[in-house]
């Protein structure tokens, strides 16, 4: 089964209002021709709001960065869903190493934040990956599968059918290092692996599962020639825009000039 790619920029903690007003327009310029992937962009929070407001019309969904698992309270510096709805979010990133390390979230917590995404429709992006250690001590598997099975407790057939899952070997985020394809590959046929023994074979097939990475103009096309990879989730590529724009039409075969009608 094909799977329609997405990829997702990622912009980190970059980009003031302005910037993002201006990036906006710079991506919206170069795909509003290209048809055949989704394309989202999740800016920091600050530039949620001009970054919705500048893709009015245009085929590119606007995602955030994290989010909160509680609706409202006393959650000093947090976001809720509900401010994430105000500003017209589709996708949420949710797990990212990033989050993980440098913030201490636990895959208990990935867990809550996921179940309120869905609960709000929101389509969350669960990042799994192991760090270089892990690799090299031969549990990149084991890592991933923790991840997996404790990050998607207690959720459904058919709330899996919703969530996109993001393989981020955590080694090579933004070290210039990328998996090769054929790595990428091999941990994303075992996550598709994972989600038939789980959920069966109609599910497996029909979740994205994106690859994070030192995704790069040049490396995309190698990537997406693989089965099970089915788009990426780009960091500091997507906070330039002919790169991210390249690194769309490239993710394509040979990519559609017919806007795709929503």
């Amino acid at each position: 089964m094909k799977r329609r790619p997405l990829i997702v920029g990622n912009w980190k903690m970059y980009k003031s209002i302005p910037e993002t007003i201006t990036l906006v327009n710079v991506i919206k310029a170069g795909l509003y021709k290209v048809a055949g992937v989704d394309v989202a962009v999740c800016p920091p929070f600050t530039s949620l709001k001009a970054a919705s407001e500048t893709l009015e019309g245009a085929k590119i969904d606007l995602g955030a960065q994290d989010m909160c698992s509680e609706v409202e309270g006393a959650f000093t510096g947090a976001i809720s869903p509900l401010m994430l709805k105000d500003v017209r979010c589709r996708y949420v990133i949710l797990g990212h190493s990033e989050r993980r390390k440098i913030f201490g979230e636990t895959n208990g917590e990935i867990n809550r934040k996921i179940s309120t995404a869905l609960r709000f429709s929101f389509v969350p992006i669960l990042c799994v990956g192991e760090t270089l250690e892990e690799r090299e001590s031969k549990r990149a598997f084991e890592v991933v599968k923790e991840q997996f099975d404790t990050c998607l407790i207690g959720l459904a057939a058919s709330d899996i059918e919703r969530v996109v899952i993001a393989y981020e070997p955590v080694w090579a985020i933004g070290t210039g290092r990328t998996a090769t394809p054929e790595q990428a590959e091999q941990m994303h046929s075992y996550i598709r692996r994972l989600l038939k023994e789980k959920y069966g074979e109609v599910v497996s097939e029909r979740v994205r599962i994106l690859y994070g990475g030192s995704v790069k103009p040049d490396n995309i096309a190698l990537l997406m020639a693989k089965s099970n990879v089915d788009g990426a989730l780009v960091g500091g590529a997507s906070i330039k825009g002919e790169s991210f724009i390249q690194i769309v039409t490239n993710a394509l075969p040979e990519p559609l000039l017919e806007p795709v009608r929503r």
